[in-house]
């Protein structure tokens, strides 16, 4: 997804690592009974639902839509064919279109989520300018994919069913066109944002093998999602959404 929200990065650090993109977890395939229904604590997929981020990526002024749509696609995997919802993401820098991305998502029988990867677009000057980062399970199959998409065997693991700090797991495993290790830090977490303050948070740290890339951290909020991105010169906070709750207080 976007690299100024969702996307993330990889690194080795002690804890359970869950090896994605080209390869699956151990102890055989993900069962995809019901891929559709995405209700996993930390990435819900709300059709019809909306969220908005500001914050600053550099000097500029960074804005982020976030559009949980209707439209689906199926995939092909181990013979089986996995129906995935769509996200689209928009990301603007100064009021300047930057990138539109679509993003594919389905749930396995055991509740973690998986990345069936995205298309990009790319923007310079209002025209897009290229596709990086595009990655597809099987590739580019349908009319609109960018040719140069790349071709991954597996989907990567999104969101596992409960995390637990230390555990790691990989949304993107296709070097070098795109990587992603996402890290756990912390558990529990409370954080207080203008939009609302949020309890039993995850905080993240994200790292990548691409040149050029930055950890950054994120925190996630039950029956949320991301609410809060921080990297080396990025800061995103979610300041509206429709269909999510913006406090969420067990009590």
């Amino acid at each position: 997804m976007s690299k100024s929200t969702l996307v993330p990065f990889a690194a080795v650090l002690a804890g359970a690592l869950v090896l994605a993109g080209s390869a699956l977890p151990p102890g055989g395939n993900p069962q995809f009974s019901n891929p559709m229904d995405i209700d996993n604590a930390y990435v819900p997929f709300v059709v019809g639902g909306s969220k908005t981020y500001e914050g600053s990526s550099g000097s500029a002024v960074a804005e982020v839509f976030d559009e949980y749509l209707s439209a689906t696609r199926a995939f092909s995997l181990n013979g089986k064919s996995v129906q995935c919802r769509q996200l689209e993401e928009i990301v603007y820098e100064d009021g300047v279109l930057q990138e539109i991305s679509q993003n594919w998502f389905a749930q396995d029988d055991a509740g973690a989520v998986w990345y069936f990867g995205e298309t990009v677009d790319n923007y310079v000057d209002g025209s897009i300018d290229n596709h990086d980062g595009s990655w597809l399970v099987g590739g580019p199959t349908q009319p609109g994919d960018p040719i140069e998409t790349a071709t991954a065997t597996k989907p990567g693991l999104f969101m596992p069913a409960a995390p637990h700090p230390g555990d790691q797991w990989k949304p993107e495993d296709l070097f070098p066109f795109v990587d992603e290790t996402v890290t756990l830090l912390k558990a529990g977490v409370e954080l207080e944002l203008a939009a609302g303050d949020f309890q039993g948070v995850i905080l993240t740290r994200e790292t990548s093998l691409l040149k050029g890339s930055t950890p950054e951290k994120k925190w996630y909020a039950p029956d949320v999602g991301v609410v809060q991105v921080k990297g080396a010169s990025e800061y995103l906070e979610i300041v509206a959404a429709q269909g999510f709750p913006l406090v969420h207080d067990p009590d």
